[in-house]
């Protein structure tokens, strides 16, 4: 009995001693495949098993497929990285709109396919998509977290394809392919666009910026590229969805669909007193800014050399993180 009771305690002792070395041994890698080859078949189960304010970044891989998922990588984690095989064929897709969700007036911002709530988000290689069609408002990607990266991937959708949210929210888009129809690009935070493609399916506007009052910048294209379906040939580079929206377009290439105008004001508003909409150095046939309208700003070489990187997304207090390291999404 003694010789027994003797096991049972080593026994317990052993199997104590492995859990807790389990547990303190975080999974920092995760694999989704569709073919069960991964360790889920679901982005969201992945985002749900992933270690909440973690110490290190957590890279979660995903390979080809569609995802048909309506996800939300929620404010607890943080440092999250999802990483697609091919951005082409890694694709995260839902089919919510304006009228399907009864929500009352507010409804569109329930409508995302993708939703980041956490700050020091990294996202590559994706294509996340709102699937439902011209149907009205219907957000493919709602972003509202801090510091937050997405690099070449593919954001489709029609009306208010993507989001751009948080008063003190600062992203990143790095040759990314962007399309959708009315205010396509639309909200408050301070977001740059790099190298991106910006695809117009339709007459109407790219921008709807609600930029809070005491920003020195709101969106910014630089080195992008303005390009058109047929049939879209009427197309302002932006309207104010709220006072003092500000949007610049520095050395992009603006193709025939922009009118002539360039801009417009919000209709029935004052918008246009405090909108800040400016460009410089742009290139195509788009770029003629001598019928621009009047409220809007040409920059001269000196006010253009402030649109940087580091000016645009600087840190809101002094201890964070350098711009050119949270870009990265390689802590």
């Amino acid at each position: 009995m003694k010789k027994s009771y003797k096991w049972f305690i080593l026994s317990s002792l052993a199997i104590l001693l492995n859990t807790a070395i389990t547990s303190s041994q975080e999974i920092y890698k995760i694999t989704v495949a569709l073919d069960s080859s991964g360790d889920y078949t679901s982005i969201q189960k992945a985002i749900d098993a992933s270690k909440s304010f973690p110490d290190q970044r957590i890279t979660i891989f995903v390979k080809n497929g569609i995802y048909k998922e309506k996800i939300v990588v929620p404010a607890c984690n943080t440092r999250l990285s999802i990483i697609g095989e091919d951005a082409e064929k890694t694709i995260i897709t839902w089919n919510d709109y304006f009228g399907k969700m009864n929500r009352g007036r507010n409804s569109t911002f329930y409508t995302y396919t993708l939703l980041v709530i956490a700050d020091d988000f990294y996202a590559e290689n994706l294509t996340i998509e709102n699937g439902a069609g011209p149907v009205g408002q219907a957000i493919a990607l709602y972003v509202k977290g801090d510091r937050c990266v997405f690099r070449n991937c593919r954001i489709l959708g029609n009306q208010d394809t993507l989001y751009t949210d948080g008063l003190n929210s600062r992203q990143y888009f790095d040759g990314c392919y962007i399309d959708g129809t009315t205010d396509f690009i639309f909200g408050a935070a301070t977001v740059l666009f790099n190298n991106c493609i910006i695809h117009c399916k339709r007459d109407s506007y790219i921008t709807a910026a609600s930029t809070p009052p005491g920003k020195t910048f709101g969106y910014v294209f630089m080195n992008c590229k303005l390009t058109a379906a047929g049939e879209a040939k009427k197309i302002y580079l932006g309207r104010p969805w709220r006072d003092y929206a500000r949007v610049a377009f520095i050395r992009c290439e603006l193709g025939t669909h922009i009118v002539p105008a360039g801009w417009s004001n919000w209709q029935g508003t004052a918008r246009d007193k405090t909108a800040y909409f400016a460009e410089y150095g742009n290139t195509g046939p788009g770029s003629d800014v001598s019928q621009r309208v009047t409220w809007s700003h040409q920059l001269s070489e000196r006010e253009a050399a402030q649109y940087t990187l580091q000016n645009i997304l600087a840190p809101v207090i002094p201890v964070e993180k350098p711009v050119d390291q949270w870009i990265t999404g390689k802590e």
